[in-house]
């Protein structure tokens, strides 16, 4: 099997409910997709995907969808007051974990029809979360 993998950077905040931790309060991330792709062949260029389709795709949709905006949970309190105030949000019905924002990026990539494997969100330059689910 072939894999191809391409990070894309973007910036992020969130916060998380029922959390005890620091991250209860609205903080920021400068996040890292890394999304891997896989497949038995390549195609007339000897390639799985060329990288700029990838990027094309995927960083396209996450710039437009999740860079530089507010990821909730639907039910946090502060969501209404964000949208009074015309911020750029985007809600989710249950928390923006490093490992439900991978998830989020991964069924992105298979509504395109890509063969991903796997989603890695890096929240820091040391912590990241996975989400992969079988090729259909």
């Amino acid at each position: 099997m072939f894999r191809v993998a391409k990070e894309i950077e973007f910036c992020y905040g969130h916060r998380l409910l029922d959390y005890d931790g620091k991250c209860r309060y609205l903080h920021g991330h400068n996040g890292k997709a890394v999304i891997i792709l896989g497949g038995d062949r390549l195609d007339h260029r000897g390639m799985l995907h060329d990288f700029s389709d990838i990027k094309r795709t995927i960083a396209g949709w996450i710039d437009a969808t999740l860079d530089h905006r507010m990821i909730l949970n639907e039910k946090d309190p502060v969501v209404d007051f964000l949208r009074q105030q015309h911020e750029p949000i985007v809600t989710i019905p249950e928390n923006p974990t490093a490992e439900t924002i991978a998830r989020m990026i991964f069924r992105f990539a298979r509504e395109q029809q890509l063969p991903v494997l796997e989603v890695s969100l890096w929240e820091t330059g040391t912590s990241y979360a996975t989400y992969g689910e079988p090729l259909s």
